[in-house]
């Protein structure tokens, strides 16, 4: 008989409607989980919920503000009175060449896949028991430089600090925190990157010729990844990165 490795527990995703979050979203539904999402579109957002079936609760919240941080768990704490996994998935990347970076869009990149990133896992924090996990999604893109992705590049590379930094701070709690470092994943968010009109086909062509492996990742291959560090299959694995890549950031493609 098939133990469901998430039974009677309960999991936040920030950035649940779409990608990687909704693919790990109804992972986790399978696995028998209760899951909240976030997303900041309502009409995308009432869709995933839809889709993904009565196990999940949508919240319009956006990562970048506090007061809204701050309202998703005070609802967590009276509806569901705590959370085992905390998937910190929200984010934004636009492309703007340093040339045209503006204060505008570094503070708002900056707002959420830094700031709002750091406070979700704080507010969380009283939600979290003895034993629950946290995972941040951050990305390659923290470790190699990227031209028109500078701003982004930068923010993922904090979040991979915070993933060793909060991993030390909450180890007394005994709650675990990693990160999933994906690259090269067929989500879609390629069109929503700002690219100059005409370039979207040419940037992911690119992409997929620097995979050593020969094709793009798929969403639920990260999912599978967010659902090893959500359990206890990976008890002894604190403060690290997966990487999930297809191998870009380790071999060159031929």
């Amino acid at each position: 008989m098939q133990i469901n490795k998430l039974q009677n527990k309960t999991a936040l995703i920030t950035g649940g409607s779409t990608g990687m979050g909704f693919a790990t979203a109804k992972l986790f539904i399978e696995e028998g989980a209760q899951v909240i999402i976030t997303d900041i579109d309502e009409e995308q957002l009432n869709h995933a919920v839809t889709e993904l079936g009565e196990n999940c609760r949508g919240v319009l919240s956006d990562t970048g503000s506090m007061d809204d941080i701050a309202a998703l768990m005070a609802l967590i704490k009276a509806e569901y009175g705590q959370l085992d996994i905390l998937f910190a998935n929200a984010g934004i990347a636009h492309y703007k060449p340093y040339t045209e970076v503006t204060e505008q869009h570094f503070d708002q990149t900056m707002q959420v896949n830094v700031k709002g990133l750091y406070f979700t896992v704080l507010q969380a924090v009283p939600l979290l028991p003895e034993g629950a996990s946290v995972i941040l999604n951050t990305s390659i893109a923290n470790r190699i430089g990227t031209p028109g992705f500078a701003v982004y590049c930068a923010s993922k590379a904090a979040v991979k600090s915070f993933t060793q930094s909060l991993a030390a701070e909450l180890l007394p709690k005994k709650i675990k925190v990693n990160a999933l470092s994906s690259g090269a994943i067929e989500t879609g968010i390629t069109h929503k990157f700002g690219l100059p009109e005409g370039t979207v086909e040419a940037h992911e062509a690119k992409a997929l010729a620097r995979v050593p492996m020969g094709r793009m990742g798929e969403a639920q291959e990260c999912a599978k990844v967010a659902l090893f560090l959500a359990t206890d299959d990976s008890s002894f694995i604190l403060g690290s990165e997966i990487v999930v890549d297809g191998g870009i950031s380790n071999i060159k493609a031929k």
